[in-house]
């Protein structure tokens, strides 16, 4: 009988968690989000359990709209700190912990992205790690002197130039290029530092980058998106995608469609990690995790609610709460707005009860239930080649956190399904990734 497979685990440790609530919880600090002590606690906690790595999404404007009026001034997702000051500070209190966080490529430069993350591989000794964004939002553009975001095509388009450019750069010095040489006075051999002279469309960079190789070879490339371009770039240059499916059988589509197009990158199928958000309500018994649920859903006040359904199904304010769900008025995302009305149509959900389901995890993926529950639905997603891995999602932190380590890590680790030990020191050994090759070195 084969071994099973071993999976990778990140955490999302952005705002107070994933739930609309999530403040709101007898056992949550409203201000925890604006803390270093917070993070610290969670960062060493995770690193404690052997989880993969942390990770922080991001967004470089308020995103979320007063929209019902009334909903802006409830949500928590609108303080945050900045991930790549606050991961820099986590660095120097963990060790083996990947540290991964969010860099838009419409409103950076390449040269910044290149140093600031090989900087950030250094100074964790190789656990850095940059989520690939192209940012969506007009909020976003109004701050970087823009009155609307740049078009879809245009974005992707140099989005893709752009992770070249930073690949590139992160290749300026070979691997033995410092010397050091006291006795000589030679610092470095020249001949093993490269000016990238690169020129194209949206970008004209000379380098060379003024940082040595990393630790890494260069830092994990992440990416997150189903959008077809996104896809393109996952797959020419991402280590991790992480992935959006609500089911089982989307989950095998995006899995086979994705691992299907690195062999014409020349990409073995193991070198990218499919890692599914997941947004877990774990009880002892199935009882106590629904307790858990519906504990967190009457804290969410109904502007707050019908705001996760505004841009897809228009404003339902003047509609009975715990009525039917009505047929979208001008939905901005046409396709999003079918999918959640065929999906309140199929189970009777009221409105009420459709934004709850919604807000319970940021729009992503729940599940609710006992270890075993949890852990039956992963093992048949990694088997079922649906996925290596998961992105949790914790509701409340740190709560849900340490109920995920205290209850579901042991459920995983009895199934041989997770490590009890780091197998290094850098975040490319741990997802057993291999180093890259520097495109200079012969």
């Amino acid at each position: 009988m084969s071994s099973p497979k071993q999976i990778a685990l990140g955490l999302s440790m952005r705002y107070l968690g994933y739930h609309a609530a999530a403040w709101r919880h007898p056992l949550a600090n409203p201000d925890a989000a604006s803390r270093f002590d917070h993070y610290r606690y969670l960062a060493q906690t995770a690193e404690a359990a052997k989880l993969d790595m942390v990770f922080l999404a991001d967004g470089i404007g308020l995103r979320t709209k007063d929209e019902p009026a009334g909903a802006l001034r409830r949500s928590h997702q609108t303080l945050e700190l900045e991930p790549l000051t606050l991961l820099s500070a986590l660095a120097a209190v963990t060790s083996r912990i990947g540290l991964v966080a969010t860099a838009s490529t419409t409103y950076n430069e390449p040269f910044h992205i290149a140093r600031k993350w090989a900087s950030l591989d250094h100074l964790s000794r190789g656990r850095a790690g940059w989520n690939i964004v192209t940012s969506w939002s007009d909020a976003e553009a109004r701050n970087f002197n823009r009155d609307k975001h740049m078009d879809y095509d245009e974005r992707y388009e140099r989005a893709t130039e752009f992770v070249e450019v930073v690949k590139g750069l992160w290749d300026s010095w070979e691997e033995d290029a410092p010397l050091f040489d006291k006795a000589s006075g030679i610092f470095f051999d020249q001949s093993k530092l490269h000016w990238l002279n690169h020129e194209g469309k949206h970008f004209k960079v000379q380098g060379p980058l003024t940082i040595k190789r990393t630790p890494q070879g260069r830092p994990i490339l992440v990416q997150a998106g189903a959008a077809e371009q996104g896809l393109e770039i996952a797959a020419r240059s991402a280590d991790v995608v992480y992935a959006a499916p609500h089911d089982l059988g989307s989950a095998q589509v995006y899995y086979a469609n994705l691992k299907g197009r690195l062999a014409k990158y020349g990409r073995e199928r193991d070198s990218l990690k499919i890692m599914p958000g997941v947004t877990l309500f774990v009880g002892r018994t199935r009882a106590e995790a629904q307790e858990k649920y519906d504990l967190l859903n009457a804290l969410v006040e109904p502007e707050l609610g019908l705001s996760y359904l505004y841009a897809q199904m228009g404003d339902l304010s003047a509609y009975p709460l715990d009525g039917p769900v009505p047929e979208p008025t001008n939905p901005m995302v046409r396709s999003l707005a079918k999918g959640l009305l065929a999906m309140s149509r199929r189970d009777n959900l009221t409105i009420r009860q459709l934004y709850s389901t919604i807000a319970a995890g940021f729009g992503g993926r729940v599940l609710i239930g006992t270890p075993k529950d949890i852990v039956d639905d992963m093992q048949a997603w990694v088997e079922g080649d649906a996925a290596d891995g998961f992105n949790l999602c914790p509701p409340v932190l740190p709560l849900a956190l340490d109920e995920f380590i205290e209850l579901v890590l042991p459920e995983l680790r009895a199934r041989g399904m997770f490590r009890t030990e780091y197998a290094g020191p850098t975040l490319r050994e741990n997802l057993g990734l291999v180093p890259p090759r520097n495109r200079y070195a012969g």
